[in-house]
C-alpha cells in the first residue's frame, strides 16, 4: 500500500475553491494531456455520495483503461472522497480536503492506493508510477496557479 500527500494554498475563498473542485466536469482540466483523460459519463452534476463517474485514460504507452469512482462521503465546502470500483489499481482511496487559511485556502489531497501484481506491481511503482503520480499533482497545482493565481 502507498500514500501520497498534495497540500497547495490558492488566494481564493472557501466557496469559490468548492464551486470548482466538486465540479467533475473540471477534472478534464486539472488533468495533464498526456493522460488522455476523457469523462463518459456520471459529470452532469456537482458532487454527491453514491455518484458514480466513468472516465478512460491512456497513461502508460497510449493503452487506454476504463475507470470508474465513486464520491463516498461529502461535506459541502470541506471535503469529498473518491474510491475506485473499477480501473487500473487494486485500491484507490482519495481524499480532497479544503480549509480556509488567512487570504485563501488550503487543499489537501491524501491519497492511498495499492497496485496489482505483486512483485511486478511493486517494482512498476519504483520504475515509473511513483513519479506519475507525483507528476499528476504537480500539473494539477501549476493548472490551478495558472487559473486562479499564485498564493502569497
Amino acid at each position: 500500500m502507498y500514500s501520497y500527500i498534495s497540500k497547495q494554498n490558492l488566494p481564493i475563498d472557501l466557496e469559490e475553491a468548492w464551486g470548482f473542485l466538486s465540479d467533475p466536469k473540471n477534472l478534464k482540466t486539472i488533468t495533464p494531456g498526456y493522460m488522455g483523460f476523457d469523462i463518459l459519463s456520471g459529470a452532469d452534476r456537482k458532487m454527491f455520495p453514491g455518484q458514480i463517474i466513468q472516465y478512460i485514460l491512456t497513461p502508460i504507452l497510449g493503452i487506454p483503461f476504463r475507470w470508474v469512482t465513486e464520491i463516498t462521503h461529502v461535506e459541502k465546502g470541506h471535503y469529498f472522497v473518491d474510491e475506485q470500483r473499477f480501473g487500473p489499481y487494486t485500491f484507490w482511496h482519495h481524499k480532497h480536503f479544503i480549509e480556509e487559511i488567512p487570504n485563501g485556502v488550503q487543499m489537501t489531497d491524501i491519497v492511498d492506493y495499492k497496485l496489482p501484481l505483486g512483485f511486478l506491481g511493486r517494482f512498476a511503482h519504483w520504475l515509473f508510477i511513483k513519479k506519475k503520480v507525483k507528476s499528476i499533482f504537480d500539473y494539477r497545482e501549476q493548472k490551478l496557479e495558472s487559473i486562479f493565481g499564485k498564493y502569497k
